[in-house]
């Protein structure tokens, strides 16, 4: 059996909130748009880009002109307050020395996630990692964890797919994988219905090293 875990990447593997309410932030004011504290930013993130923007700027309607300066400053700063939280590196690098495949899902545009990967997981051997891309529905949809799992060589149901809001969980039970959910992220609340729930990096370690027996 290929023993196999896929991640999410923002309120799971890093602590990214502060960076991108900064960005939205200042774009909004750019344009003359009202700002928004950091706590409102951890219920508008996890459905893409359009979403983000879209909850940002409610009840006025999606400005092309905010989602594009949005990009432009985030790209530019989007590792300036972002951190890997506690205990993740250590847990991943155990992971990849006892064989496991692993891989990045996010909801984020694809080339966001692959250069935050490629920062912070620089010495982790990911097998996939995808972002949001205009082929291709996002979370809960299936499809890019399934595409996921056959770049790892792995069948679904060999797959733990591991998140902090329902968004993940729901993709998990979409692509018929293993659900489990990290209570030190974004929404915790959304995963206490998950296969299994981990309270830190230590935790999710253990839960994913007794799915594979």
């Amino acid at each position: 059996m290929t023993r196999a875990a896929i991640f999410d990447l923002d309120g799971t593997l890093i602590d990214s909130v502060a960076d991108i309410a900064a960005a939205v932030n200042a774009a909004l004011a750019e344009y003359g748009y009202p700002i928004h504290p950091l706590a409102a930013y951890y219920e508008f993130v996890g459905e893409g880009v359009e979403v983000l923007i879209t909850r940002a700027l409610e009840p006025a309607q999606l400005e092309r002109k905010v989602l594009d300066r949005y990009r432009q400053i985030y790209a530019s700063e989007m590792t300036k307050r972002t951190q890997v939280y506690p205990g993740i590196h250590a847990m991943l690098q155990t992971l990849q020395a006892q064989g496991w495949r692993l891989a990045v899902l996010s909801n984020k545009p694809h080339p966001a996630t692959c250069a935050l990967v490629q920062h912070f997981f620089a010495d982790i051997a990911f097998g996939a990692v995808a972002g949001q891309r205009p082929e291709v529905p996002r979370k809960p949809d299936p499809s890019a964890a399934l595409e996921l799992a056959a770049q790892l060589g792995a069948l679904p149901r060999d797959c733990q797919f591991v998140g902090d809001t329902a968004i993940d969980l729901q993709t998990a039970r979409n692509a018929g994988m293993g659900a489990i959910g990290v209570l030190w992220g974004f929404r915790p609340a959304e995963v206490h219905g998950a296969d299994a729930v981990a309270a830190s990096a230590a935790e999710l370690l253990a839960a994913l090293q007794r799915t594979a027996g």
